[in-house]
């Protein structure tokens, strides 16, 4: 009897075209997952980065008046008050009686900077971040509260020139704090791994 062969000689076993290509698909999405991790996490530096400068920088600017915000001579090293040019200058809201009377007050003087410098250092090294999100966000609700958006008219009866009566740029700097200490922004280009580490955050997680 004859033989026939199959035309199309083939092996015995064979996987499905989808599970034949499903590690090359499985790295093709890992890959991407892992670059869009990557590049968000960049993102999050790079803002951290630039917003710990912000409060670094009106910390030294106001010590040592460098004649920005602050005109040479003028600094808190030269005997300067940090506080009482603005918040003396308070023209509404519900607390400006208290806000002149805190102007220039030593120790909202020191609380203020110390704010600042804090902050600033956290974000620059990528530390405690969630200490960092509450002082900050603390800072800029006063100075919210300082600047009151809601209002049209000053005290005076002049227009407050307000362009939003809820947000301003303190509200989205105590978001962008809050966001950063979520996302645990420190680990890139940051000391936060390091600091993560330590035993006393370890035990204690709201130092992170």
């Amino acid at each position: 009897m004859a033989v026939h062969e199959h035309p199309h000689p083939t092996s015995g076993f064979h996987l499905p075209t989808s599970r034949r290509n499903g590690s090359a698909t499985d790295g093709a999405v890992t890959a991407a997952a892992t670059t869009t991790t990557a590049t968000r996490a960049f993102a999050f530096a790079s803002l951290r980065l630039l917003t710990g400068f912000v409060f670094l920088w009106a910390f030294l600017d106001k010590t040592f008046g460098f004649g920005y915000a602050t005109p040479s001579g003028k600094g808190w090293i030269d005997g300067g008050s940090p506080t009482k040019g603005f918040l003396s200058s308070v023209a509404a809201g519900p607390m400006e009686s208290t806000f002149h009377d805190w102007a220039g007050a030593g120790w909202v003087n020191w609380l203020f900077m110390l704010g600042l410098l804090g902050v600033g250092v956290a974000l620059v090294s990528g530390v405690a971040l969630r200490l960092a999100a509450v002082a900050g966000t603390a800072m800029m609700a006063f100075m919210w509260l300082a600047e009151w958006p809601p209002a049209k008219h000053l005290s005076d009866g002049s227009p407050s020139m307000s362009s939003n009566p809820f947000v301003d740029y303190h509200l989205i700097y105590a978001v962008v704090l809050i966001a950063l200490a979520a996302a645990g922004a420190g680990a890139t280009w940051g000391l936060g791994k390091v600091w993560a580490t330590l035993p006393v955050v370890r035990d204690h997680t709201w130092l992170r």
